[in-house]
């Protein structure tokens, strides 16, 4: 958590990408090839490592699997362990991602493919690129980067839509942004489950639908403003902001500016500031919503100096700027960084800002099913903890 960028990558572990394909060759058999320490004692206090480091790279635990990556910078692979650190899915695979809707994307070579919760190819390795189902569909690529053609498939690896877009997002309540490419421009519209046109292509961005509406950007693609629309394409909330995230719980935040000496504030489904621009920075626009339990986290002043704090829904601050790094809370606590983002050492709060596991850690991601992923500083690796 040394940047920013750092901060978001380690965000986007616990997201994925998906991908899907008809048949698949027989499960492999698990294999226990990577020796994991773990605790079989319960831990006795907040921040107990459960599954010593020794991972190049880990996600998140979901629905009891966290994916990791073992070997060197040469030999590396991805696969599974459980909560006692134990392979459940052999590391096999060149990528892989987190598991969604009971499947989960993995690359062998250049293709990808989708297996289930006990490593077996459901859909066999074939597409170029792909992302995570939704709603039961998933976005494939056939093609190359620059040419190939996005498309929607079932979770037997059968097209429902077919490849013919230039780009496409995710289906959300019922709805998926698609983008048409041609000689003279680049529009976005959407598409139904059956991949009907439901709302022209005539936006120069669009991302999913959240709480019946979806962020939509109109006019050029560098310069132009944000709305949102409604699911029958009309706009319920003008074009007229730099930047938005997706509404959660009734709110969303946005940016008034550039991104480097704009203010973020908050706006109502009635496209009202709830809480005044003055923030120079908001958690969450890369992430699943801006409000976790209740507190957001933003920053006061600039990237390298600025402090982050939390406020709650009317814009107080609950917890004072202090803090060179965060993220948001997750299961009742907050990974927090003290000290410079070169140096410093990260450690967990709770909702009170008082420290419950005291800053020790190079990096350290948030809770998810009462394991946190951690790095330690002199070996680079990443274990688990406790909650």
């Amino acid at each position: 958590m040394t940047t920013l960028w750092k901060r978001v990558a380690v965000l986007a572990l616990g997201m994925a990408l998906s991908v899907v394909s008809c048949s698949g060759p027989p499960p492999v058999k698990a294999q226990h090839s990577v020796a994991v320490t773990a605790s079989t004692a319960p831990p006795t206090k907040p921040g107990a490592i459960v599954i010593a480091p020794q991972f190049l790279d880990a996600g998140d635990f979901i629905d009891g699997l966290a994916r990791v990556r073992t070997g060197d910078a040469l030999t590396t692979k991805w696969g599974w362990i459980d909560k006692h650190g134990a392979f459940v899915i052999s590391a096999r695979f060149d990528e892989a991602y987190a598991f969604k809707e009971g499947l989960a994307p993995v690359r062998v070579d250049d293709d990808w493919g989708y297996v289930d919760k006990n490593g077996a190819f459901v859909i066999t390795p074939q597409f170029s690129d792909a992302r995570v189902f939704s709603e039961g569909l998933a976005s494939v690529r056939v093609g190359d980067r620059k040419t190939g053609k996005w498309g929607f498939i079932d979770r037997q690896g059968t097209f429902v839509v077919n490849p013919k877009f230039a780009e496409s997002g995710n289906f959300s309540e019922g709805l998926a942004p698609v983008m048409i490419a041609d000689v003279q421009a680049r529009k976005w519209g959407y598409i139904d489950e059956q991949g009907r046109s439901v709302i022209d292509p005539q936006f120069a961005n669009a991302r999913d639908f959240s709480e019946g509406v979806a962020e939509v950007q109109v006019g050029g693609w560098k310069a132009g403003k944000w709305g949102f629309i409604d699911k029958q394409g009309h706009l319920v909330i003008a074009p007229q902001f730099d930047g938005t995230g997706r509404f959660r719980e009734g709110l969303t935040g946005v940016l008034i500016g550039d991104w480097t000496t704009g203010k973020f504030g908050f706006i109502d489904r009635r496209g009202s500031f709830a809480i005044t621009p003055r923030f120079d920075l908001i958690l969450g626009f890369l992430g699943e919503g801006f409000f976790n339990d209740g507190l957001a986290a933003v920053r006061v002043g600039g990237a390298k100096t600025g402090r982050w704090g939390y406020i709650d829904r009317q814009g107080v601050f609950v917890i004072t700027p202090q803090f060179s790094d965060t993220l948001g809370f997750s299961e009742g606590l907050a990974s927090v960084r003290i000290g410079d983002l070169a140096t410093g050492k990260d450690g967990y709060i709770d909702k009170l800002g008082r420290f419950v596991i005291n800053p020790q850690f190079y990096t350290a991601a948030s809770f998810s099913e009462g394991l946190a992923r951690v790095r330690i500083a002199d070996t680079g690796k990443w274990g688990y903890i406790s909650r």
